[in-house]
């Protein structure tokens, strides 16, 4: 992540903060950059015209603003952004009317957790202006029963009843030739070894369950049963979850992305990475705070110049199972866009929670 070093933030006094605090609030306002004469006329920093210009100056040397070409005012850059956003950016709360709204909204999604989690997605884009991204959560309910059925030459659907009656499909690659029998093979070894766990339970047991009995069971199942353990075990980190995108119009209200349609085309290939995407969200899952990635601070959006904000949610255990946030240009209302994350994340986690309990 970059950042400036200590001995320069240091070297910055009240005066230089302050005007680089305005010319900051007057670029994610505007989109535009700030000259020194606008920022004398905004009366906030009482400073001339001149005097503005030699601090942005020498905010320029240290790396927190440039300049899109020579005539221009000052915008800041990543790093400025970053330095704003650690260091300067004042945090409010959300509306007490937002705050209800997003309450009735997640609310009236019902008790499925798809609907919850697509409710979240649609307000986040709603109130804070960017695409809204949540993934779901990890089954953490105990399977109840798992099918095995041949859906063509080479593939056979697993299918996965829990004990909340949610059901999940998942495409396992299969040989061409695959009798039947090895399908109901198959599917009667994982209810007998797996039925009442959860996806933990069984991320820790597969293997060992697989090599003791492999020399029990026919060659074609165990080989099929292996595939579906990849599947169903979480060898793959982002297995039986989803990606839920809303607002990507969005993104094109920005007029720096209508100026620059290749960053945008850019940022549109990015958010179909599904995979990708929630292995980025899932860095939240890391910690209880709202997590802020500013351009290239994050590898999958770094040629599209976009800035990803993201809060994890917890289930009623308290453990963190999924995480949505917010993307948009780098120039979003952080100061306003923070919180909504944060609340709609703590949102969803309390309708996770009334939901365990009505179940019980």
């Amino acid at each position: 992540m970059a950042q400036l070093p200590s001995s320069d933030l240091n070297a910055l006094d009240a005066r230089a903060r302050e005007i680089f605090r305005e010319i900051v609030e007057a670029y994610l306002t505007t989109g535009e950059p700030v000259g020194s004469r606008t920022l004398s006329k905004l009366g906030g920093v009482g400073l001339s015209a001149a005097s503005i210009r030699n601090t942005m100056a020498d905010l320029a040397q240290l790396g927190l603003l440039d300049a899109p070409h020579a005539m221009a005012g000052r915008r800041p850059t990543q790093i400025g952004l970053r330095f704003f956003v650690d260091s300067l950016l004042q945090l409010g709360d959300v509306p007490e009317d937002e705050k209800r709204e997003i309450d009735a909204r997640i609310a009236r999604a019902g008790s499925n957790p798809q609907d919850v989690m697509g409710a979240a997605s649609e307000l986040l884009s709603g109130l804070a202006g960017g695409a809204g991204l949540v993934v779901t959560p990890e089954r953490d309910a105990p399977i109840r029963h798992a099918e095995i059925v041949s859906i063509g030459a080479g593939q056979a659907l697993l299918v996965l009843v829990f004990e909340d009656n949610q059901i999940e499909n998942r495409v396992l690659a299969t040989p061409a030739d695959l009798p039947p029998t090895a399908l109901i093979e198959a599917a009667n070894f994982l209810n007998a070894r797996f039925k009442g766990k959860t996806l933990n339970d069984i991320r820790s047991e597969a293997s060992a369950a697989l090599s003791r009995d492999r020399a029990a069971l026919d060659q074609a199942a165990a080989k099929l049963i292996e595939s579906g353990l990849v599947e169903w075990s979480g060898e793959d980190p982002t297995a039986g979850r989803s990606l839920i995108v809303r607002g990507r119009a969005n993104l094109l209200a920005d007029p720096q992305a209508l100026a620059d349609l290749e960053l945008a085309r850019r940022l549109f290939d990015d958010l179909e990475k599904t995979r990708e995407l929630i292995q980025v969200l899932d860095l939240a899952k890391a910690g209880e705070a709202v997590r802020v990635f500013i351009g290239s601070e994050n590898p999958l959006f770094s040629l599209s110049g976009s800035s990803l904000i993201v809060a994890p949610y917890m289930n009623a255990e308290r453990r963190v199972v999924g995480a949505l946030g917010v993307i948009g240009p780098t120039r979003l209302n952080y100061a306003r866009v923070i919180p909504v994350v944060d609340y709609t994340a703590r949102a969803v986690g309390r309708v996770l929670e009334s939901e365990r309990k009505r179940g019980t």
